[in-house]
């Protein structure tokens, strides 16, 4: 359907911009021929509120033949074909309607006349290609708002598929590592496998639970991770040691799930797992300038650090940012000596607060 017949407030407008154009084409007239100013008016604007409607119809021609560089003498041709008959149409209208204001106003047919018929043949012809024209321009800019719709749907679609994948690499990865610790406690600590695997299914219950989330609060995230450590304890048992310093303005922060466990995780596996004494893992949040830092510390041993890579969690938390924040995301892996630091920046969405019951 045309564009302006999608909307009746579009088409009186359309119709009502047709009007100053009958009083010119009555003008024209009134110049041209022995009409009256009332006849050549009376003629006139009934006369050009019909041709605007002809001229509407362009739209169609101009959408089944499209611009095309090597084909625009053909469609020359075919617009000038096309204003040429509907303008002679127009003429036949325009005899008809004469005649039959010869009954109100006198012979009106007469005066009108052939010169009437030219000028109005020639005027038709030259509204009917400015249409062309016009319309024409309506459907590039049209094209290229469809085009544009499409690339951001597709951006979309993609930038959800890769998010879906990125997460869907992180369950996986932890629970792996989880149940080769079960295992191997099931024969050096049979009451420790059975708490791991109580714990163990707290954690991933609470996992789901917010992983099927777009956006978090940074609290759950830490009491996912508080839950992980808990875990971990049971295999590491004093040797690893955690303290947490988040700022609660930081807490209240969306983030998206899943985002620090795998840093949590990185910092066990690469970093105490590797100390016979263990440590400490620090993770600290802050708001600064508008933005949420991040920070997760560990000891760890250099020689290994070296050899063993940071880890698939570092690089799936990494794809994640990008792939969400773009540029807003910064992701800064530090080793100053036996520390190792991994810091993440990303601007700070505070969550909206929870309503009080009435």
């Amino acid at each position: 359907m045309h564009p302006i017949l999608v909307r009746k407030s579009r088409l009186v407008l359309y119709l009502l911009l047709w009007v100053p154009l009958g009083i010119a084409l009555g003008s024209l007239l009134l110049q041209t021929t022995d009409l009256t100013w009332t006849e050549a008016l009376a003629l006139a604007l009934p006369l050009a509120l019909v041709y605007a409607f002809a001229c509407l119809a362009t739209f169609y021609v101009c959408r089944a033949y499209p611009l095309r560089v090597g084909g625009l003498g053909g469609l020359f041709v075919t617009h000038l074909t096309t204003a040429a008959v509907s303008s002679g149409l127009w003429v036949g209208l325009a005899t008809a309607w004469s005649h039959a204001l010869d009954r109100v106003m006198g012979d009106v047919s007469t005066r009108f006349g052939s010169g009437g018929s030219l000028v109005l043949f020639a005027v038709g012809v030259l509204l009917a290609m400015l249409a062309s024209a016009t319309h024409y321009l309506v459907l590039a800019v049209e094209k290229s708002r469809e085009e544009e719709t499409r690339g951001l749907t597709l951006q979309v679609l993609a930038r959800e598929a890769e998010l879906k994948a990125l997460r869907a690499q992180i369950d996986p990865h932890f629970l792996f590592n989880s149940l080769n610790s079960i295992s191997a406690l099931t024969t050096v600590d049979p009451a420790g496998a059975r708490r791991m695997c109580v714990l163990l299914g707290d954690f991933l219950r609470g996992g789901l639970k917010l992983g099927a989330k777009d956006r978090i609060p940074l609290s759950d995230e830490v009491s996912l991770v508080e839950r992980f450590l808990e875990i971990e304890r049971v295999r590491f048992g004093e040797r690893l040691t955690s303290d947490f310093a988040i700022d609660p303005a930081a807490g209240a922060c969306l983030v998206p799930p899943l985002v620090l466990q795998p840093l949590v995780e990185n910092a066990v596996r690469h970093g105490i797992a590797g100390l016979v004494d263990g440590g400490t893992i620090r993770v600290t949040a802050e708001i600064r300038g508008g933005r949420l830092f991040l920070v997760v510390e560990n000891p760890h041993d250099d020689e290994r650090a070296a050899t063993g890579g940071a880890g698939l969690g570092l690089a799936i938390v990494k794809s994640r940012l990008m792939t969400e924040f773009g540029n807003e995301a910064r992701f800064d892996v530090r080793e100053q000596g036996s520390l190792y630091r991994v810091e993440l920046s990303l601007p700070a969405v505070a969550s909206a607060p929870e309503s009080s019951p009435s």
